[in-house]
């Protein structure tokens, strides 16, 4: 069973969704509760329940207010593939306020020349901020892709007050 909570930030609204196995996707800030709700449930039945995302939710209002978090909760990665799951893993590594490449990512996982399919990975992403992408970037510095559009990409490096410190 699919449980989700809708909350507002100072960005916006947005909707967390879990399985009994852990959080399983995150939709950052948009600017109604219906799209939320129709991108979390996305097809699946669903019962809503705050109370259980309460620690989450107000420690993602703390990030959206430039506070670090550390967002330690299980996760369900169940339809992941393995490979997506490595990924995932060392990005989720990547400390607040630091960024690396693409290339650096793919270095990590073993796969040094595989950084497309990093690329790749990412945009398949269903928890970010938990899962932080926005921390990958170009070898050049360049923000390139992101599941939640450049604008949300850049956004999320500017909470975290990230400058032009690529650890390549």
């Amino acid at each position: 069973m699919l449980i989700y909570t809708i909350f507002k930030t100072r960005y916006g609204f947005v909707g967390v969704a879990a399985t009994s196995a852990g959080l399983s996707r995150l939709i950052l800030p948009q600017g109604s509760k219906s799209s939320i709700l129709s991108s979390i449930k996305n097809g699946f039945e669903g019962r809503r329940d705050d109370e259980y995302f309460k620690s989450l939710r107000d420690e993602l209002t703390s990030y959206f207010q430039g506070r670090r978090c550390l967002f330690d909760y299980p996760l369900d990665l169940e339809k992941a593939t393995s490979y997506q799951k490595k990924i995932w893993e060392v990005t989720r590594s990547i400390p607040w306020g630091e960024t690396h490449s693409y290339k650096w990512v793919a270095e990590r996982i073993g796969c040094p020349v595989s950084y497309r399919a990093v690329g790749q990975a990412l945009k398949r992403n269903p928890l970010p901020i938990i899962i932080p992408c926005h921390r990958v970037i170009g070898f050049n510095g360049s923000l390139s892709g992101f599941s939640g559009g450049i604008i949300w990409k850049e956004r999320l490096l500017e909470i975290e007050r990230v400058g032009n410190n690529c650890h390549a």
